[in-house]
């Protein structure tokens, strides 16, 4: 059942990675067999290139990779930026002010870092469940005295900006709060954490535009996903594909719901649509 696919963007946590963050042999070879046979395979997340893993470069041939939620596009093959939409310093001051308000872990992400307050990394158990996920945080952070701090006095550019938050409660009144900025667009990868990105950087805007500087149409890009953060993403592009163990509302506007992410459905959707 070919669709002419020439392009698919690939979510990393909950879709491309397994629940322990690797990618199958299985996966890495059909992913590698469609790349051979023309078709532009790329990760579009909401990590920096910086925290992706190398498990994602294990698959050989993918050229471009969409970052941060579509704020940061890059040509891997030529080592360059060819897209970027940071978020403006006034803006972050303002996101970074509600965030540090409540019991959370507030994040930085920048071209080659994601920073948090050093005491956050020490207590990570209070806010993340799954020890693959504290690992993978412990190893893709870089701990300051006072991110806040450091926002304020470096004044450099930021891609996006995160927060996990402890309660509830107060993640929903920190969302009602970022709601009121002008200008950003929240979002989010899991039910605890919030993601902020300037007006225009999404996962599906980003893909559109690199498939329009690659001459490739709408109708011939497909999108793997899960989650939240998702959404705009699987909305924007011609077929859309969600996991089994993704989010109802993200299932709900798919055109088709593969196998779990453990269950290499990423794969049996390339192998249905994908594949010659």
């Amino acid at each position: 059942m070919n669709k002419n696919i020439k392009m698919v963007g690939l979510d990393l946590d909950g879709t491309l990675l397994t629940s322990e963050k690797k990618v199958t042999d299985y996966t890495k070879n059909v992913l590698e067999k469609a790349i051979s046979e023309g078709c532009e395979v790329l990760i579009s997340t909401g990590r920096p290139l910086s925290a992706v893993s190398r498990e994602v470069f294990r698959i050989e041939g993918m050229r471009y990779a969409v970052t941060v939620n579509g704020a940061k596009i890059y040509d891997l093959r030529e080592g360059k930026v060819i897209f970027e939409k940071p978020v403006p310093f006034d803006l972050a001051v303002q996101v970074m002010d509600i965030c540090c308000s409540y019991d959370s872990i507030p994040e930085l992400i920048t071209a080659d870092k994601i920073y948090t307050n050093q005491t956050c990394l020490e207590h990570l158990e209070d806010f993340y469940i799954h020890p693959s996920m504290i690992e993978y945080v412990l190893t893709t952070r870089t701990g300051v005295l006072d991110v806040k701090e450091m926002l304020m006095t470096t004044k450099q550019s930021i891609d996006k900006l995160r927060a996990v938050f402890r309660y509830p409660e107060e993640r929903m009144e920190a969302r009602r709060r970022l709601e009121e900025i002008p200008g950003i667009v929240i979002a989010n990868s899991s039910t605890v954490d919030l993601e902020i990105n300037v007006e225009g950087a999404d996962k599906g805007t980003g893909l559109l535009w690199l498939g329009e500087r690659l001459g490739i149409q709408r109708e011939q890009i497909m999108a793997c996903g899960d989650s939240y953060n998702d959404y705009e993403m699987l909305k924007a592009v011609g077929f859309a594909v969600a996991m089994e163990n993704g989010e109802d509302s993200v299932k709900a506007i798919a055109d088709y719901i593969t196998d779990t992410n453990d269950c290499d459905g990423v794969a049996k959707a390339f192998e249905k649509f994908v594949l010659k």
